[in-house]
């Protein structure tokens, strides 16, 4: 049966860690525009080829609004991060989003980040010493991916360090798919926001130099600024968008260069690569996750079909990045490909804020890598590699390696 003629369950499931699903190549060819059964067992329509993600991803008309009545539930329990009350808090478009991101986006230059790369650097290498002094095989996610993240994101919001490791527990409950059952998620999300609350009241009393200080100090709606309220779902939103995503970007960035061992010869030679291998890997990150879902509020064509109101549409950034008609050789990785417009960071108003902030981490892990642990490989065959299952982003549940 052709993919036509079938309704796919969604996420669609592939036979290798590292590999897409074959399902991506056929939809994008046969059926850009596809039905597809969601964890919650509510249809939606997947898009695969890269003009119409682009498309959909910049028009103001697909919204966040998956609170809708009429939108598709993605997991069965409801909640999480892409359709609880806390999504509604922050403003969705026009005018009033383009202020929030102004007010937050000053944390996220590229200047800024240049300025944090010597304290990433730091401890990038601290963490590495910890896991080769804890031998080899280590596991690179663990060690390295998850942890260095979490640091750099709570040190920019005034997080204290013994609180560090209590965010991940909260963080995956929000990405929930399939994994939590719903009294475990409103329980964490009950406990991550009075944390987040509890933070706010303290920097009010006693600002400090950090993000959530300086969106204080700004003053209320009325002077410009943010709400109380609204300051505690943007810390919060930071710290599971700036966290998991790049966690789990760093495990699969270093698997894919080491899977292929010429790719990390390359870097190793010509160390100038770096830049663009960043780049290409989240270009070719085939276990993205779920792609971003947006509501229609109003009929609308997409590829020749007609999108009636109401349609919740999931567009796979990681299947339009393999688009042949944008990318030359689009199966294949490219360490110099230049210039390289994937969309692993969305596009349009709406794309990903923390982007300059990733790009710095993901290339500092690589540099640091590269100098330390010249000899890194991966310790079992990359087809052996595992994915982590039932949540909203992809990840790999870990990356062995030896040095």
């Amino acid at each position: 049966m052709s993919v036509n003629e079938q309704v796919l369950r969604y996420p669609i499931p592939s036979d290798a860690a590292l590999d897409p699903p074959a399902e991506w190549a056929e939809l994008r060819k046969e059926c850009p525009v596809a039905h597809v059964k969601l964890p919650s067992g509510d249809t939606a329509t997947l898009l695969t080829r890269y003009d119409d993600v682009k498309q959909v991803l910049a028009d103001p008309r697909f919204t966040r609004q998956l609170t809708a009545p009429d939108a598709a539930r993605l997991s069965a329990e409801g909640g999480g991060v892409f359709s609880n009350e806390m999504a509604t808090i922050i403003p969705d478009g026009g005018e009033e989003h383009q202020h929030w991101r102004r007010l937050v986006g000053r944390w996220f230059t590229a200047k800024r980040m240049s300025a944090l790369r010597p304290s990433m650097t730091e401890i990038a290498e601290g963490l590495i010493d910890e896991m080769v002094a804890g031998g080899a095989p280590g596991d690179l996610r663990a060690s390295l991916g998850f942890p260095l993240p979490v640091y750099v994101i709570c040190d920019m919001l005034g997080v204290p360090a013994e609180d560090r490791d209590r965010f991940s527990y909260w963080s995956d409950t929000l990405l929930n798919l399939t994994r939590y059952g719903k009294e475990e998620i409103d329980a964490a999300q009950a406990e991550f926001f009075q944390y987040m609350s509890d933070l706010v009241a303290g920097k009010r009393a006693t600002p400090g130099d950090d993000l959530l200080s300086e969106l204080i100090a700004v003053g209320g709606p009325e002077e410009g600024g943010l709400s109380d309220l609204q300051i505690v779902v943007t810390g919060m939103g930071l710290l599971v968008a700036g966290h998991e995503t790049t966690a789990n970007m760093i495990g699969k960035m270093v698997s894919m260069l080491l899977a292929d061992r010429g790719r990390w010869e390359s870097l190793l030679a010509d160390p100038k690569l770096i830049r663009t291998a960043v780049e290409e890997t989240l270009r070719l990150d085939a276990n993205a996750g779920f792609g971003l879902p947006r509501y229609l509020g109003e009929e609308t064509e997409v590829s020749g079909t007609v999108l009636p109101r109401g349609t919740t549409v999931v567009c796979s950034m990681a299947a339009a990045n393999r688009d042949e008609s944008a990318f030359e050789a689009a199966g294949e990785m490219d360490l110099t490909r230049s210039p390289n417009p994937h969309l692993a960071f969305g596009a349009g108003a709406h794309s990903c804020l923390g982007q300059a902030l990733a790009r710095t981490e993901l290339q500092v892990v690589l540099e640091v890598l590269l100098r330390k642990l010249p000899t890194l490989e991966l310790a079992v065959p990359a087809g052996e590699l595992e994915r982590v299952e039932g949540l909203a982003v992809g990840g790999l549940r870990t990356v062995p390696v030896r040095w």
